[in-house]
């Protein structure tokens, strides 16, 4: 009589189940997000991407530059407070764009009154750097400009002091002795000095420096910090609204005189958008150099990127320079690099 065969047995009686040790390698089903990235990275090499996203933050960062002072000085449109507000209104729209259709990060919601008003204050800083750095392209050349953009570091260790008394090692003051040393050279060597536009490139460096310190002193906690993304997608919008009565008290009535030149030379519209989009991109490949490298790398790049402005702008607007002035811009260039790895160093040291 045959013996009536159990679930049990019937269960055990595949050989190739009988291991308890045996791990089946199931694949995980990849997500829409993998399938992108696999799907990027079959037509292009990491290293290619992280090169082109590079080349990309250099040809925008100079793009802009290259035409704000073709349009502030050789088109004559002699309006860079509008300007800067057109800026503020395309990285708002392009923000919205790029945030919440193409979800690039994800969307972070302002979660009190208190830090809405961190952010205006720094969009109202973020305004007074911008509107003085395109104020200056009009008096002044691209190439003596970025050599002034160049003292940043000196202007942060100054508000870094003064709102925080943060104190630097000893290494990083002395690194911005050669900051300060090239400018003077520079300054007194520059054939088109113009002591306003001086004044005003100046204003943009130390608002440029006093946002970063203020940035990192306001949105301290992790309920309050935002994405730089998220950042500028707030930040815009209040920009724009801050710019909007100084550009009918300052520049008139600058909405009809555009129209009306935009009518007479369609160019015009052609050169206000590209502007104006070239703006955002600065914005967004900072965020993606960073993504793909390092925020060290970033800065690196930074240093060379304001050497690499002053040649281009020279060879395209032909502006004179002397032996001084360039001796001068690579005496601030060094110091930055000094005071960049003197930084490094503290923070080594520190932990």
């Amino acid at each position: 009589m045959v013996e009536a065969q159990s679930w049990t047995t019937r269960r055990g009686s595949n050989p190739r189940l009988e291991s308890t040790d045996q791990v089946l390698d199931i694949p995980v089903t990849p997500t829409a997000e993998i399938k992108h990235q696999q799907g990027v990275g079959s037509l292009i090499s990491p290293n290619l991407l992280t090169a082109l996203i590079i080349a990309s933050w250099y040809l925008s960062n100079i793009g802009v530059l290259l035409l704000n002072k073709y349009l502030l000085s050789f088109y004559g449109y002699r309006y860079p407070i509008f300007l800067t507000m057109l800026h503020m209104i395309s990285c708002a729209s392009y923000s919205f764009v790029a945030i919440r259709w193409l979800e690039i990060v994800p969307f972070q919601q302002i979660h009190s009154r208190k830090q809405f008003f961190k952010i205006l204050a720094l969009s109202a800083i973020f305004c007074f750097s911008v509107v003085c750095g395109n104020t200056s392209l009009r008096y002044l050349p691209v190439s003596f400009n970025q050599a002034i953009g160049a003292t940043t570091p000196f202007f942060t260790a100054i508000f870094a002091f003064v709102i925080t008394c943060k104190k630097e090692s000893a290494e990083v003051y002395l690194a911005l002795v050669p900051v300060v040393l090239g400018i003077v050279l520079a300054s007194n060597s520059e054939p088109l000095f113009h002591l306003f536009g001086f004044l005003m490139a100046l204003g943009s460096t130390a608002g440029r420096a006093l946002k970063s310190v203020v940035q990192g002193l306001l949105l301290t906690s992790d309920a309050e910090k935002l994405h730089s993304m998220n950042l500028l997608l707030y930040m815009a919008p209040m920009a724009a609204m801050i710019l909007l009565p100084f550009t009918l008290y300052i520049e008139g009535n600058v909405t009809a005189v555009t129209i009306e030149k935009a009518r007479l030379d369609g160019f015009m519209i052609f050169l206000l958008v590209a502007n104006a989009t070239v703006a955002y991109l600065v914005n967004l490949t900072n965020f993606l150099v960073t993504k793909h490298t390092s925020a060290l790398t970033l800065q690196v790049l930074g240093n060379a990127k304001a050497a690499v402005a002053a040649v281009v702008s020279v060879l395209i607007f032909r502006n004179p320079v002397t032996v001084m002035g360039m001796t001068g811009f690579a005496v601030t260039i060094m110091g930055v690099v000094l005071y960049s790895e003197a930084k490094k160093r503290s923070k080594l040291t520190a932990h």
